[in-house]
Protein backbone atom coordinates (compact mmCIF):
# COMPACT_ATOMS: atom_id res chain seq x y z
CA UNK A 1 0.00 0.00 0.00
CA UNK A 2 1.20 3.30 -1.18
CA UNK A 3 1.69 6.34 1.44
CA UNK A 4 -0.15 9.31 -0.03
CA UNK A 5 2.57 11.47 1.48
CA UNK A 6 4.73 10.87 -1.22
CA UNK A 7 5.11 14.28 -3.40
CA UNK A 8 5.73 12.10 -6.57
CA UNK A 9 2.81 9.86 -6.55
CA UNK A 10 0.38 13.39 -5.93
CA UNK A 11 1.76 14.68 -9.13
CA UNK A 12 0.57 11.61 -10.91
CA UNK A 13 -2.33 11.86 -8.77
CA UNK A 14 -3.33 15.66 -9.84
CA UNK A 15 -2.52 14.84 -13.43
CA UNK A 16 -5.03 12.69 -13.50
CA UNK A 17 -7.48 14.30 -11.46
CA UNK A 18 -7.51 17.46 -14.08
CA UNK A 19 -8.05 15.37 -17.17
CA UNK A 20 -11.25 13.52 -14.67
CA UNK A 21 -12.55 16.54 -14.27
CA UNK A 22 -12.72 17.59 -17.70
CA UNK A 23 -13.97 14.13 -18.67
CA UNK A 24 -16.46 13.96 -16.23
CA UNK A 25 -19.15 16.05 -16.85
CA UNK A 26 -19.48 14.67 -20.46
CA UNK A 27 -18.13 11.23 -20.48
CA UNK A 28 -19.94 10.36 -17.39
CA UNK A 29 -23.40 10.92 -19.29
CA UNK A 30 -22.95 8.82 -22.01
CA UNK A 31 -25.35 5.81 -22.83
CA UNK A 32 -25.65 3.39 -20.30
CA UNK A 33 -25.09 1.02 -22.45
CA UNK A 34 -21.13 -1.52 -22.40
CA UNK A 35 -18.51 -1.74 -19.71
CA UNK A 36 -16.63 0.55 -17.17
CA UNK A 37 -13.03 0.60 -16.96
CA UNK A 38 -11.59 -0.32 -13.57
CA UNK A 39 -9.70 2.45 -11.86
CA UNK A 40 -6.42 2.57 -12.94
CA UNK A 41 -5.37 1.70 -9.05
CA UNK A 42 -7.65 -1.22 -8.47
CA UNK A 43 -5.07 -3.36 -8.20
CA UNK A 44 -3.48 -0.93 -5.23
CA UNK A 45 -6.32 -1.20 -3.30
CA UNK A 46 -7.15 -4.69 -3.18
CA UNK A 47 -3.89 -5.80 -2.32
CA UNK A 48 -3.51 -6.49 1.39
CA UNK A 49 -0.26 -5.95 3.22
CA UNK A 50 0.40 -8.67 5.71
CA UNK A 51 -2.41 -8.76 7.71
CA UNK A 52 -2.43 -7.95 10.93
CA UNK A 53 -3.57 -9.20 14.51
CA UNK A 54 -5.84 -7.15 15.76
CA UNK A 55 -7.39 -7.71 19.67
CA UNK A 56 -10.91 -7.76 19.96
CA UNK A 57 -11.92 -8.26 16.55
CA UNK A 58 -15.20 -10.04 17.48
CA UNK A 59 -16.64 -13.24 16.51
CA UNK A 60 -15.83 -13.79 12.56
CA UNK A 61 -17.48 -16.67 11.33
CA UNK A 62 -16.35 -18.60 7.81
CA UNK A 63 -18.70 -16.59 5.32
CA UNK A 64 -18.36 -19.81 2.78
CA UNK A 65 -20.03 -22.26 5.30
CA UNK A 66 -23.72 -22.56 5.48
CA UNK A 67 -26.18 -22.76 8.71
CA UNK A 68 -25.61 -26.74 8.10
CA UNK A 69 -21.76 -26.38 8.13
CA UNK A 70 -21.31 -27.33 4.46
CA UNK A 71 -19.13 -25.63 2.07
CA UNK A 72 -20.49 -22.69 -0.41
CA UNK A 73 -18.85 -23.25 -3.44
CA UNK A 74 -21.14 -21.66 -6.38
CA UNK A 75 -22.91 -18.44 -6.56
CA UNK A 76 -25.87 -19.85 -6.06
CA UNK A 77 -25.38 -21.55 -2.91
CA UNK A 78 -24.02 -17.92 -1.66
CA UNK A 79 -27.09 -16.75 -2.95
CA UNK A 80 -29.35 -19.17 -0.42
CA UNK A 81 -26.44 -18.64 2.39
CA UNK A 82 -26.69 -15.05 1.87
CA UNK A 83 -30.26 -14.43 2.96
CA UNK A 84 -29.63 -16.15 6.07
CA UNK A 85 -26.91 -13.66 6.92
CA UNK A 86 -28.75 -10.73 5.78
CA UNK A 87 -32.18 -12.32 7.72
CA UNK A 88 -30.07 -12.79 10.87
CA UNK A 89 -28.74 -9.03 10.49
CA UNK A 90 -32.27 -7.36 10.09
CA UNK A 91 -33.89 -9.32 12.93
CA UNK A 92 -30.94 -7.48 15.19
CA UNK A 93 -31.48 -4.26 13.67
CA UNK A 94 -34.85 -4.28 14.42
CA UNK A 95 -38.20 -3.64 12.48
CA UNK A 96 -38.87 -0.35 10.52
CA UNK A 97 -42.64 0.38 8.64
CA UNK A 98 -43.24 -1.09 5.81
CA UNK A 99 -44.61 -0.10 2.70
CA UNK A 100 -42.16 2.68 2.71
CA UNK A 101 -44.41 6.19 2.36
CA UNK A 102 -44.95 7.53 -1.51
CA UNK A 103 -42.42 10.29 -2.52
CA UNK A 104 -43.62 13.80 -2.44
CA UNK A 105 -41.01 16.22 -2.23
CA UNK A 106 -41.89 19.65 -0.91
CA UNK A 107 -39.59 22.50 -2.48
CA UNK A 108 -39.01 25.04 0.44
CA UNK A 109 -35.97 27.23 -1.25
CA UNK A 110 -34.62 26.89 -5.04
CA UNK A 111 -30.87 28.23 -5.88
CA UNK A 112 -29.40 28.68 -9.28
CA UNK A 113 -25.40 27.84 -9.38
CA UNK A 114 -23.43 28.37 -12.37
CA UNK A 115 -23.82 24.88 -13.20
CA UNK A 116 -26.23 23.21 -10.78
CA UNK A 117 -29.65 24.19 -9.09
CA UNK A 118 -30.13 23.10 -5.49
CA UNK A 119 -33.02 22.63 -3.67
CA UNK A 120 -33.76 22.49 -0.03
CA UNK A 121 -36.79 20.07 -0.03
CA UNK A 122 -38.70 18.02 2.54
CA UNK A 123 -40.33 14.68 2.63
CA UNK A 124 -41.97 12.01 5.00
CA UNK A 125 -39.48 9.68 6.20
CA UNK A 126 -41.30 7.35 8.12
CA UNK A 127 -45.10 8.09 7.91
CA UNK A 128 -45.77 11.19 10.03
CA UNK A 129 -42.11 12.07 9.69
CA UNK A 130 -40.61 14.73 7.60
CA UNK A 131 -37.11 15.53 6.47
CA UNK A 132 -35.16 17.80 5.05
CA UNK A 133 -32.75 16.70 2.52
CA UNK A 134 -31.13 19.31 -0.23
CA UNK A 135 -31.71 18.16 -4.17
CA UNK A 136 -28.58 19.19 -6.47
CA UNK A 137 -29.16 18.77 -10.22
CA UNK A 138 -26.69 19.70 -13.12
CA UNK A 139 -28.58 22.12 -14.98
CA UNK A 140 -28.12 19.96 -18.43
CA UNK A 141 -30.17 17.81 -16.88
CA UNK A 142 -33.45 19.50 -15.97
CA UNK A 143 -34.86 19.74 -19.47
CA UNK A 144 -32.85 16.83 -20.97
CA UNK A 145 -33.69 13.73 -22.01
CA UNK A 146 -30.49 12.07 -20.89
CA UNK A 147 -30.89 9.97 -17.74
CA UNK A 148 -28.27 10.81 -15.48
CA UNK A 149 -25.90 9.12 -12.64
CA UNK A 150 -27.05 9.65 -9.03
CA UNK A 151 -25.65 9.70 -5.54
CA UNK A 152 -26.87 9.20 -2.04
CA UNK A 153 -24.08 11.94 0.27
CA UNK A 154 -24.35 11.36 3.56
CA UNK A 155 -22.71 14.07 5.85
CA UNK A 156 -20.48 12.95 9.13
CA UNK A 157 -21.51 14.20 12.51
CA UNK A 158 -21.61 17.59 12.24
CA UNK A 159 -24.10 20.53 13.43
CA UNK A 160 -23.93 21.82 9.96
CA UNK A 161 -25.66 18.68 8.77
CA UNK A 162 -26.13 19.16 5.63
CA UNK A 163 -25.19 22.60 5.04
CA UNK A 164 -21.57 21.16 4.30
CA UNK A 165 -22.03 18.54 2.25
CA UNK A 166 -24.03 20.46 -0.32
CA UNK A 167 -22.02 23.15 -0.43
CA UNK A 168 -23.59 25.81 1.66
CA UNK A 169 -20.85 26.28 4.24
CA UNK A 170 -17.84 24.35 5.38
CA UNK A 171 -14.46 23.50 3.24
CA UNK A 172 -14.07 22.46 0.00
CA UNK A 173 -13.02 18.83 1.07
CA UNK A 174 -16.27 18.66 2.91
CA UNK A 175 -18.52 19.75 0.44
CA UNK A 176 -19.11 15.95 -1.42
CA UNK A 177 -22.37 16.75 -2.98
CA UNK A 178 -21.59 20.09 -4.44
CA UNK A 179 -18.49 19.01 -6.25
CA UNK A 180 -20.11 15.94 -7.36
CA UNK A 181 -23.08 17.64 -8.69
CA UNK A 182 -20.67 19.71 -10.52
CA UNK A 183 -18.96 17.26 -11.97
CA UNK A 184 -22.26 15.31 -13.75
CA UNK A 185 -24.11 13.73 -11.21
CA UNK A 186 -27.60 14.03 -9.52
CA UNK A 187 -27.16 14.48 -5.72
CA UNK A 188 -29.41 14.05 -3.00
CA UNK A 189 -28.03 15.10 0.71
CA UNK A 190 -30.28 13.82 3.34
CA UNK A 191 -30.33 14.94 7.10
CA UNK A 192 -29.71 12.30 10.05
CA UNK A 193 -32.35 11.58 11.93
CA UNK A 194 -29.53 12.82 14.76
CA UNK A 195 -30.73 16.11 13.71
CA UNK A 196 -33.94 16.27 13.13
CA UNK A 197 -36.22 18.79 15.76
CA UNK A 198 -34.17 17.93 18.76
CA UNK A 199 -31.76 19.11 20.71
CA UNK A 200 -28.99 16.08 21.44
CA UNK A 201 -28.30 12.68 20.03
CA UNK A 202 -29.35 11.68 23.03
CA UNK A 203 -32.96 13.15 22.74
CA UNK A 204 -33.11 12.17 18.94
CA UNK A 205 -32.65 8.49 20.00
CA UNK A 206 -35.13 8.57 23.03
CA UNK A 207 -37.83 9.92 20.55
CA UNK A 208 -36.67 7.05 18.04
CA UNK A 209 -37.32 4.65 20.83
CA UNK A 210 -40.63 5.73 21.37
CA UNK A 211 -42.01 4.63 18.02
CA UNK A 212 -40.01 1.86 17.87
CA UNK A 213 -38.58 0.31 21.02
CA UNK A 214 -37.24 -2.61 19.74
CA UNK A 215 -35.16 -0.83 16.60
CA UNK A 216 -31.34 0.21 16.99
CA UNK A 217 -30.62 3.62 15.91
CA UNK A 218 -28.41 2.16 13.01
CA UNK A 219 -31.89 0.56 11.75
CA UNK A 220 -33.44 4.09 11.65
CA UNK A 221 -30.22 5.68 10.01
CA UNK A 222 -30.58 2.70 7.07
CA UNK A 223 -34.13 2.95 6.76
CA UNK A 224 -33.84 7.07 5.73
CA UNK A 225 -30.65 6.14 3.88
CA UNK A 226 -33.03 3.92 1.88
CA UNK A 227 -35.81 6.76 1.51
CA UNK A 228 -33.01 8.96 0.23
CA UNK A 229 -32.58 6.43 -2.45
CA UNK A 230 -36.57 6.27 -2.97
CA UNK A 231 -36.25 10.20 -3.61
CA UNK A 232 -33.89 9.56 -6.27
CA UNK A 233 -35.24 7.27 -7.77
CA UNK A 234 -38.37 9.36 -8.32
CA UNK A 235 -36.90 11.94 -10.54
CA UNK A 236 -37.11 11.31 -13.87
CA UNK A 237 -34.04 12.11 -15.11
CA UNK A 238 -31.60 9.71 -12.21
CA UNK A 239 -31.05 6.24 -14.24
CA UNK A 240 -31.73 3.85 -11.42
CA UNK A 241 -29.14 1.72 -12.98
CA UNK A 242 -26.73 4.17 -12.03
CA UNK A 243 -27.17 5.31 -8.45
CA UNK A 244 -24.14 5.20 -5.77
CA UNK A 245 -23.48 6.37 -2.31
CA UNK A 246 -20.81 8.41 -0.33
CA UNK A 247 -20.20 9.56 3.25
CA UNK A 248 -17.41 10.00 5.25
CA UNK A 249 -17.26 9.14 9.50
CA UNK A 250 -21.02 8.76 10.44
CA UNK A 251 -21.94 9.01 6.78
CA UNK A 252 -19.58 6.22 6.04
CA UNK A 253 -21.27 4.21 8.27
CA UNK A 254 -24.63 4.60 6.52
CA UNK A 255 -22.84 4.26 3.17
CA UNK A 256 -21.62 0.22 4.45
CA UNK A 257 -25.40 -0.41 5.37
CA UNK A 258 -27.09 0.82 2.71
CA UNK A 259 -24.88 -0.43 -0.03
CA UNK A 260 -25.23 -3.95 2.39
CA UNK A 261 -28.70 -4.18 2.43
CA UNK A 262 -30.05 -1.93 -0.69
CA UNK A 263 -29.06 -3.42 -3.93
CA UNK A 264 -29.84 -0.60 -6.06
CA UNK A 265 -26.37 0.77 -4.65
CA UNK A 266 -24.23 0.02 -7.62
CA UNK A 267 -21.23 1.35 -6.40
CA UNK A 268 -20.29 2.70 -3.34
CA UNK A 269 -17.29 5.02 -1.08
CA UNK A 270 -17.16 4.88 2.39
CA UNK A 271 -14.28 7.04 4.30
CA UNK A 272 -13.14 6.41 8.26
CA UNK A 273 -16.51 5.03 9.20
CA UNK A 274 -15.05 2.10 10.98
CA UNK A 275 -15.16 -1.50 9.70
CA UNK A 276 -14.22 -3.02 13.01
CA UNK A 277 -16.78 -2.99 15.94
CA UNK A 278 -14.06 -1.66 18.26
CA UNK A 279 -12.62 0.68 15.78
CA UNK A 280 -14.90 3.65 16.54
CA UNK A 281 -18.02 3.99 18.61
CA UNK A 282 -20.14 1.23 16.82
CA UNK A 283 -21.60 0.71 20.52
CA UNK A 284 -22.87 3.88 20.53
CA UNK A 285 -26.90 4.23 21.14
CA UNK A 286 -27.86 5.77 17.74
CA UNK A 287 -25.63 3.05 16.34
CA UNK A 288 -25.55 -0.68 17.05
CA UNK A 289 -25.44 -0.62 20.94
CA UNK A 290 -24.29 -2.12 23.88
CA UNK A 291 -24.83 -5.79 22.56
CA UNK A 292 -22.02 -5.79 19.94
CA UNK A 293 -19.70 -5.44 23.38
CA UNK A 294 -19.61 -9.25 24.33
CA UNK A 295 -17.43 -11.45 22.79
CA UNK A 296 -19.78 -14.16 21.36
CA UNK A 297 -21.99 -11.54 19.70
CA UNK A 298 -22.40 -13.71 16.48
CA UNK A 299 -22.68 -11.01 13.67
CA UNK A 300 -19.84 -8.84 12.51
CA UNK A 301 -19.19 -5.98 9.77
CA UNK A 302 -17.47 -8.63 7.41
CA UNK A 303 -20.69 -10.47 6.50
CA UNK A 304 -22.03 -6.67 5.14
CA UNK A 305 -18.96 -6.86 3.08
CA UNK A 306 -20.17 -9.93 1.57
CA UNK A 307 -23.48 -8.91 1.31
CA UNK A 308 -22.41 -6.18 -0.83
CA UNK A 309 -20.29 -8.59 -3.10
CA UNK A 310 -19.96 -8.04 -6.17
CA UNK A 311 -20.80 -4.15 -6.64
CA UNK A 312 -17.88 -2.24 -5.95
CA UNK A 313 -17.13 -0.75 -2.33
CA UNK A 314 -14.45 1.35 -1.99
CA UNK A 315 -12.72 2.05 1.80
CA UNK A 316 -10.86 4.94 3.21
CA UNK A 317 -9.15 5.17 6.31
CA UNK A 318 -6.29 6.70 7.85
CA UNK A 319 -4.34 4.90 10.21
CA UNK A 320 -3.29 6.51 13.13
CA UNK A 321 -4.57 10.10 14.90
CA UNK A 322 -7.78 11.46 16.78
CA UNK A 323 -11.01 9.42 15.50
CA UNK A 324 -9.22 7.91 13.05
CA UNK A 325 -11.47 4.16 12.39
CA UNK A 326 -10.13 2.79 8.86
CA UNK A 327 -6.39 1.32 8.07
CA UNK A 328 -4.16 -1.69 8.01
CA UNK A 329 -6.40 -2.92 11.19
CA UNK A 330 -9.89 -3.20 8.72
CA UNK A 331 -8.13 -6.03 6.28
CA UNK A 332 -9.22 -8.88 8.53
CA UNK A 333 -12.28 -8.37 8.38
CA UNK A 334 -12.25 -7.15 4.54
CA UNK A 335 -9.94 -10.59 3.99
CA UNK A 336 -12.75 -12.35 5.55
CA UNK A 337 -14.92 -11.21 3.51
CA UNK A 338 -13.04 -11.49 0.38
CA UNK A 339 -13.71 -15.63 -0.37
CA UNK A 340 -17.32 -14.25 -1.68
CA UNK A 341 -16.31 -11.91 -3.61
CA UNK A 342 -13.75 -14.49 -5.12
CA UNK A 343 -16.46 -16.38 -6.07
CA UNK A 344 -17.84 -13.56 -8.48
CA UNK A 345 -14.28 -13.79 -10.48
CA UNK A 346 -11.64 -10.82 -10.97
CA UNK A 347 -11.59 -8.56 -10.60
CA UNK A 348 -12.45 -7.85 -7.22
CA UNK A 349 -13.72 -4.99 -6.71
CA UNK A 350 -13.49 -4.37 -2.91
CA UNK A 351 -10.44 -2.15 -1.36
CA UNK A 352 -8.94 -0.26 1.35
CA UNK A 353 -7.35 3.01 0.03
CA UNK A 354 -5.08 3.78 3.04
CA UNK A 355 -3.98 7.39 3.10
CA UNK A 356 -2.47 7.63 6.17
CA UNK A 357 -4.23 11.18 6.78
CA UNK A 358 -6.08 10.50 9.89
CA UNK A 359 -9.84 11.07 10.40
CA UNK A 360 -10.02 13.74 7.63
CA UNK A 361 -10.76 13.93 3.84
CA UNK A 362 -8.51 15.79 1.88
CA UNK A 363 -8.56 17.24 -1.80
CA UNK A 364 -6.62 13.96 -3.34
CA UNK A 365 -8.53 11.53 -1.15
CA UNK A 366 -11.93 12.83 -1.91
CA UNK A 367 -10.55 12.95 -5.76
CA UNK A 368 -9.95 8.72 -5.32
CA UNK A 369 -13.61 8.73 -4.29
CA UNK A 370 -15.06 10.92 -7.23
CA UNK A 371 -12.95 8.51 -9.69
CA UNK A 372 -14.44 5.47 -8.36
CA UNK A 373 -18.35 6.18 -8.51
CA UNK A 374 -17.25 8.27 -12.21
CA UNK A 375 -16.33 4.83 -13.53
CA UNK A 376 -18.25 2.42 -11.76
CA UNK A 377 -21.40 4.30 -12.29
CA UNK A 378 -20.52 5.59 -15.74
CA UNK A 379 -20.71 2.66 -17.72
Amino acid sequence: MSNFSDRGSWNVIRSMVRYSAAFVAGAILSSASGNADDVPWLKEVTSAPVIPVVENLGKVETLLRDSDGKPVTTIQEWEKHRKTIHDRWIKFLGPMPEPRPTVALEILKTESLPTITRQLVRYEGEPGIFVEGYLLVPKAAVDSKAKYPAVLAMHPTTNATIDDIAGISGQDTKQFGLTLAQRGFIVFCPRCFLWQDVSSLNEAVAKHRERHPKTTGMAKMLYDAMRGIDVLESLPQVDRARIGAIGHSLGAKEALYLAAFDERIKAAAASEGGIGFRSTNWDASWYLGEAIRDPEFPLNHHQLLGLIAPRPFLILGGETGPGAADGDRSWPLINAALPVWNLYGEPTRLGLLNHHEGHSVSEQSFERMAEWLTVYLGQ
